[in-house]
């Protein structure tokens, strides 16, 4: 079995610090760089007749996860 290399994305130390005392534009950054991930995350199979199964992104779930992902931002110990 191949294994699959996940991509990591890299956010520099100084943006997440940026992001954590409240500059908007840094929390920017950082959710674009898991955009990606978290929608990939909160794909739903939904039955369409004309299609069969089809994956939509759920909007709540998204939502979600981006909102979980802010809260440990701000968490996030940078001393280490």
């Amino acid at each position: 079995m191949k294994k699959t290399k996940r991509y990591i994305p890299s956010i520099p130390v100084e943006t997440i610090k940026a992001a954590r005392s409240g500059d908007s534009i840094a929390m920017t950054i950082v959710l674009s760089k898991y955009q990606n991930y978290i929608s990939r995350v909160a794909m739903k199979p939904v039955y369409e007749e004309e299609k069969g199964m089809v994956m939509y992104v759920d909007e709540y779930m998204r939502r979600q996860l981006e909102t979980k992902l802010i809260e440990k931002i701000l968490e996030f110990d940078t001393t280490r």
